[in-house]
C-alpha cells in the first residue's frame, strides 16, 4: 500500500482524513516519522502555510508528504478569522476560545454567511500540487451538536440544516471542505 505523510500534529484532522482516504493509502502522522517540530505558520494566506508545511517535512525529514490549512471566512466580519481561524481568540487558545470569540462577535449580527475552505498542498516526486476544497454555509447563533471539532458546533453548511456537529462523520465528510479537498488528493495519488 503507499505511503504518505500527513504534515498535521491535529489529532483530529488526521482522523477524519484517515477516515476519508481510508484503506487507499496509509496515511503517516508527524509522529510516525518522528516529527515533533513546532512548523512555522507564517504565510498570510491558506495556500502559503500549506505549502510552508509540506516544505518543511520534505526539506527536513525527506518524506513525501502533504499538509493542509483551513480557513472559516465569515461575510459580515470582512472574512475573519481567515488564515487565523485557529488562533483567532489569541495563540494560545482552545477551540471553545475560539467558538465564543466568533459568537460575540456576532452578537445581533442578522447577516451569518460564511463559508469554509481547505487548501492542500501536496509534495510528490519532485513536484508541488495544491487542491482546495470549499464549503458554503452561515454560522448558527449558539452551539448545536457534540461531534466534530472546532468551529463544526456553530457551522451550518448549505441546504443541511444542522451543523458539522450534529452530522455524523460520514455525513459531514461527504460535504465538507476537507472532505471535498481530501478527494481531489485521493484523485491525484491515485493517477501517480
Amino acid at each position: 500500500m503507499k505511503q504518505i505523510v500527513f504534515a498535521t500534529n491535529n489529532a483530529h484532522k488526521l482522523s477524519e482524513v484517515r477516515r476519508i482516504v481510508g484503506d487507499k493509502f496509509d496515511i503517516l502522522s508527524l509522529a510516525d516519522i518522528g516529527c515533533h517540530d513546532e512548523i512555522p505558520e507564517t504565510a498570510d494566506t491558506l495556500e502559503g502555510n500549506a505549502l510552508i508545511k509540506a516544505r518543511w517535512v520534505k526539506e527536513h525529514y525527506g518524506y513525501d508528504c502533504f499538509a493542509d490549512d483551513t480557513g472559516l471566512m465569515v461575510d459580515a466580519l470582512g472574512g475573519a478569522p481567515g488564515v487565523l481561524t485557529a488562533r483567532f481568540a489569541g495563540e494560545h487558545c482552545t477551540p471553545a476560545d475560539n467558538v465564543a470569540l466568533l459568537l460575540r462577535n456576532l452578537s445581533g449580527e442578522t447577516r451569518r454567511s460564511a463559508r469554509f475552505s481547505t487548501v492542500i498542498a501536496l509534495i510528490l516526486n519532485g513536484k508541488e500540487y495544491v487542491m482546495t476544497g470549499t464549503v458554503e454555509g452561515e454560522i448558527s447563533t449558539e452551539e448545536r451538536g457534540a461531534d466534530g471539532f472546532g468551529y463544526d458546533p456553530i457551522f451550518i453548511p448549505e441546504d443541511t440544516g444542522l451543523t458539522f456537529a450534529q452530522m455524523g462523520a460520514d455525513a459531514k465528510n461527504a460535504i465538507s471542505h476537507r472532505g471535498r479537498a481530501t478527494a481531489a488528493l485521493i484523485d491525484l495519488l491515485a493517477s501517480e
